[in-house]
């Protein structure tokens, strides 16, 4: 089995799509930038340069079946997430998982249930590397 190739690191706005692509499935362009003004300003032309970026750099795929190109996410919101998160622990936390770990639970208060399942997560892999 090849290992699976490294993503580029979306940028903000890249992941503001990603986001909502992850949340909706499919889109055109139209639908994510009503969505992406919802939050804040921004131009249409700028969007869809976005979204054509991100299609060069493999984050999304295009449908130019219809008129209206449809878009959808190729990379798991899941393996993004572990892949910014190696970064960062690389990057800034010295690649100390117990550091970045401690970092996160710093800046934002967790919920008890939030508490309970990063438990259960630690737990379960603790198991994992005693086989």
């Amino acid at each position: 089995m090849t290992k699976p190739k490294k993503l580029p690191k979306p940028t903000d706005s890249e992941y503001d799509i990603l986001n909502i692509l992850w949340d909706h499935g499919v889109a055109t362009v139209r639908q994510v930038h009503d969505y992406l003004s919802q939050k804040k300003p921004s131009q249409y032309t700028t969007t869809l340069k976005l979204m054509q970026i991100m299609a060069e750099k493999g984050l999304v795929e295009r449908d130019e079946t219809d008129r209206s190109h449809v878009y959808k996410p190729v990379v798991g919101r899941e393996q993004v997430q572990q892949e910014l998160a190696a970064h960062l622990m690389n990057r800034v936390f010295g690649g100390s998982a117990r550091s970045l770990l401690l970092g996160a639970l710093g800046a934002k208060r967790a919920s008890k249930k939030e508490l309970a399942e990063l438990r259960q997560l630690i737990d379960e892999r603790e198991k994992e590397s005693k086989r």
